[in-house]
């Protein structure tokens, strides 16, 4: 079984999956976050490769993607960092980015070299569906690639059930209809929008990403769903920090509330 899915149904809830922008702040910072984000409880890591073109990233992860890239953050660099890192750690990682970014390096290369430095899994927002089921799965499948796709609150079902079909590590659920880094409560309708889902009894484990940002709006999505995605608040705290261990073991006890 792919560690993310072992490390969601061993667990159950209150997964707590961390997002940050690879090469951010500094190109060196890569695996001593990752060493204090495991450290710290964060249950999966999620790994942004800088692009320039982002899909529905906020100001936040859209600055750190800027630093990241003057940063001299590529592919080689990237990869090398997650093979240091697996050295000592066994958290799941999941490499969040574009399309184009597999497409020009060769879309099973990529997948071969992932596998080999220790990627769990992929969430490409661009990748439509339809082109991953006929085209790639077969190759993500051959190197045991999860693969998680989006839903929105505008999703259809039948989408939603295709997506619930195709993610083998978990579904996405976007908890509202606008880019990351919003802040402020989960409103009434956004949870009826999680009922919603709740009530169409899917397949796959869902975790709920976009404006999730404290201890509150994480609580609210556990109650929803298996658990939670959380960006670009802890981006934020990652500015200017003098200390990552330090900074990560504060930020994930706030969030856990404990």
């Amino acid at each position: 079984m792919n560690r993310i899915r072992q490390i969601i149904e061993t667990k159950g809830k209150d997964i707590l999956n961390v997002y940050f922008t690879a090469g951010y702040p500094t190109l060196e910072s890569i695996v001593p976050i990752i060493k204090s984000l495991e450290e710290s409880g964060a249950d999966i890591i999620e790994l942004g490769m800088p692009y320039s073109d982002p899909l529905a990233d906020g100001v936040t992860i859209q600055q750190s993607s800027e630093q990241a890239l003057a940063n001299g953050l590529n592919l080689k660099n990237l990869f090398d960092s997650i093979a240091e890192a697996r050295k000592t750690c066994t958290i799941p990682i999941i490499m969040m980015g574009y399309f184009n970014q597999l497409l020009q390096y060769g879309v099973e290369d990529f997948l071969q070299l992932a596998q080999t430095n220790g990627v769990d899994g992929m969430i490409i927002p661009d990748l439509p569906m339809e082109i991953y089921k006929r085209d790639y799965q077969a190759l993500f499948a051959k190197y045991n690639m999860g693969m998680s796709f989006l839903i929105t609150p505008m999703t259809s079902d039948d989408r939603i059930k295709l997506a619930d079909e195709l993610s083998d590590a978990f579904v996405y659920m976007v908890s509202q209809s606008s880019i990351t880094g919003k802040k402020g409560d989960i409103s009434d309708q956004q949870k009826e929008y999680f009922e919603r889902i709740n009530n169409m009894n899917l397949k796959s484990p869902r975790l709920i990403g976009f404006g999730i940002h404290d201890n509150e709006t994480y609580r609210t999505a556990c109650t929803y769903s298996h658990g939670a995605i959380i960006g670009s608040a802890y981006i934020r705290a990652l500015k200017d920090c003098e200390n990552v261990d330090t900074v990560t073991k504060q930020f994930i006890s706030a969030i856990r509330g404990i």
